[in-house]
């Protein structure tokens, strides 16, 4: 599974669940868990708030990790295909 290797990783890293790349990528799977089972039930609203919640939690975790470590940050967004690259 996805998630277990990529626990192994932070793990490996550092012992705490409680990081903040930990939490990103916890965020991030129950936002795609979210995202397809609104997919089929268009109407489940208070699913639709929850999902706008974990959204900005998730938010305010990589603007808060962008500006500690922004190395950090990279890496973790390419590990989590979250936001597209901008080339030049």
């Amino acid at each position: 599974m996805v998630k277990n290797s990529f626990i192994s990783v932070i793990s490996q890293k550092e012992e705490n669940r409680g990081s903040v790349e930990f939490q990103v990528f916890s965020f991030t799977n129950k936002i795609r868990r979210l995202t397809s089972h609104l997919g089929l039930h268009k109407k489940d609203y208070s699913s639709q708030r929850g999902l706008r919640k974990i959204l900005g939690k998730r938010q305010r975790l990589l603007a808060y990790l962008s500006k500690k470590n922004r190395v950090r940050y990279k890496e973790l967004i390419g590990q989590l295909n979250i936001r597209e690259t901008k080339t030049r």
